[in-house]
């Protein structure tokens, strides 16, 4: 399946001052990794000048939604009604990023359509990590 679901999102950067900056996002998700997400973010929105892109578990998007979740480098909790914060940390700091509540939800509902929860082939990544990891041996 080649299904690749990517949805524009309109985030908001917290800044250290409590101020909030638009900040373009893509959300992503591909059936060849099916328990991941990914959350693109172009080169003139990172520090680095690179375009970045942060991988975590669908599930935690969903967990997320409703109560705080994660440990580590992703962390994601419901900030408001209408509002979820993803925290996302690296070697160089962290950034609070707010997406809105209907943009996360319509993006899950659309990944969940490709592939259920529970019908992910976890077999089909295990072999890829596997083979990566041994060198294709």
């Amino acid at each position: 399946m080649d299904t690749v679901i990517e949805q524009p999102a309109h985030a908001r950067l917290i800044t250290a001052e409590d101020q909030e900056v638009p900040v373009p996002a893509t959300l992503r998700y591909t059936p060849d990794d099916p328990l991941a997400v990914f959350v693109d973010f172009p080169s003139e929105a990172t520090l680095s000048g690179d375009e970045v892109t942060w991988t975590f578990a669908r599930a935690l998007l969903e967990q997320g939604l409703r109560a705080p979740a994660g440990h580590g480098d992703v962390q994601i909790w419901p900030y408001d009604r209408t509002r979820t914060v993803l925290e996302f940390h690296s070697p160089c700091g962290l950034a609070l990023i707010q997406f809105p509540n209907s943009a996360l939800r319509r993006f899950l509902l659309h990944t969940y359509a490709v592939v259920p929860p529970g019908q992910e082939n976890v077999a089909a990544v295990v072999e890829r990590g596997l083979s990566a990891l041994f060198g294709g041996v």
